[in-house]
């Protein structure tokens, strides 16, 4: 038995999965992304934004410990004790976060794998790109050549709310009719709390979807000086990935108080759940930062999804190997040509060949030669 929200992974799962893993991380290294460790223990905070949800401890101390909930505050942590000696700083990160709370999306998972990469100390739209680009080739890397990646502004739906002068409350209520695109919704609240001058911009976000052309749409509204330097922005940004098929969703309104200027995710067909995300937080947890995050749990349930490109792979047995050998000189030699090489436990050739016949392994090595079992 294991606990609620964890699983096996057998072969070939497992070794897929690390594959995925080594594709990311070469990557990213190949974009100057430098990786680090995180300890899967922190201090116990009620300020982070998972707090409630992560697995306390109580260490020997009495002091409450809890397992890592997130990867972004773990590295804002390790900047804050270990200063880059140089800007901008490139980080990559891997490994498994924990959340008390399963994710019924995914089968009740409590125990994720994650990627990802933070571009730190630099604000500008040309770090933007950089990640931007830096997501959409992850997501080539990772098999998916057909996703998409859905572009929001936070920014200009925070600034737009904002100008409104209404209380914190009421600016939540419009927020979560924005998010969720319900526009009769958002009409009523508009109207009910007699919002003037920005109104007619407010209400027309949830519909500023699709290509670039929406930067157009939006820059017909009436909109504030912040707005319109946000869309500034963000266009400056487009300008410098002319190949990368991005859509446009001004009317995404997550996470208002975290998210500073663009945020990001990427979708497959077939797959309604994101398989990565991100965006900048200046201020949030570090004075400048923006990265992604992939989930590799997302990212192999999207693989056996019915156009999943791998998943017929997986439903294979794993792969046989070449050759069962005796002689381990000659099993040395083949390794170091790239073969795969299991080695025998007994000198009984009987045995050895009825288990190379059963297994399907094609040759036997013995003192010095190649044969068929």
């Amino acid at each position: 038995m294991i606990p609620e929200g964890t699983r096996y992974h057998l072969p070939p799962e497992a070794r897929l999965r690390r594959e995925l893993a080594g594709r990311l991380t070469e990557l990213f290294h190949g974009w100057g992304y430098e990786l680090v460790e995180l300890p899967a223990l922190e201090l116990y905070d009620t300020r982070h934004v998972l707090a409630e949800r992560s697995f306390k401890l109580v260490d020997k101390t009495g002091d409450v410990l809890a397992l890592r909930a997130d990867f972004t505050s773990a590295l804002a942590n390790l900047v804050e004790a270990f200063p880059p000696e140089r800007y901008p700083a490139r980080y990559q990160y891997a490994g498994q976060v924990w959340l008390r709370e399963a994710d019924a999306e995914l089968g009740r998972v409590r125990e994720y794998t994650q990627f990802g990469v933070e571009l730190i100390g630099v604000s500008s739209p040309r770090a933007d790109a950089e990640v931007l680009e830096l997501a959409w080739e992850a997501l080539q890397a990772l098999g998916f050549e057909e996703a998409r990646i859905e572009v929001g502004l936070p920014s200009l739906v925070r600034d737009l709310l904002e100008s409104t002068g209404l209380s914190r409350a009421r600016v939540e209520s419009l927020r979560q009719a924005i998010h969720h695109k319900n526009i009769p919704e958002l009409a009523g609240l508009l109207e009910a709390y007699r919002v003037g001058g920005p109104a007619p911009a407010i209400l027309a976000l949830p519909d500023l979807y699709g290509g670039r052309e929406v930067l157009q749409e939006a820059r017909k509204l009436s909109l504030t000086d912040k707005a319109k330097a946000d869309l500034d922005w963000l266009e400056a940004v487009l300008a410098l990935l002319p190949e990368v098929p991005l859509l446009l969703d001004l009317g995404r309104a997550r996470r208002l108080d975290y998210y500073t200027g663009i945020n990001f995710q990427a979708y497959t067909q077939d797959f309604g759940l994101p398989l990565l995300g991100g965006g900048r937080y200046d201020g949030t947890l570090l004075p400048q930062a923006c990265g992604f995050t992939v989930g590799l749990e997302r990212v192999m349930e999207a693989l056996f999804a019915p156009r999943g490109g791998l998943a017929p792979k997986l439903s294979a047995e794993p792969r046989v190997p070449d050759v069962l050998a005796l002689d381990r000189d000659l099993a040395r030699e083949l390794r170091a040509e790239g073969q795969r090489v299991e080695l025998a436990w007994t000198d009984d050739l009987t045995q050895l060949r009825f288990y190379a016949r059963s297994r399907g392994i094609p040759l036997i090595a013995l003192e010095g030669r190649l044969e068929e079992p």
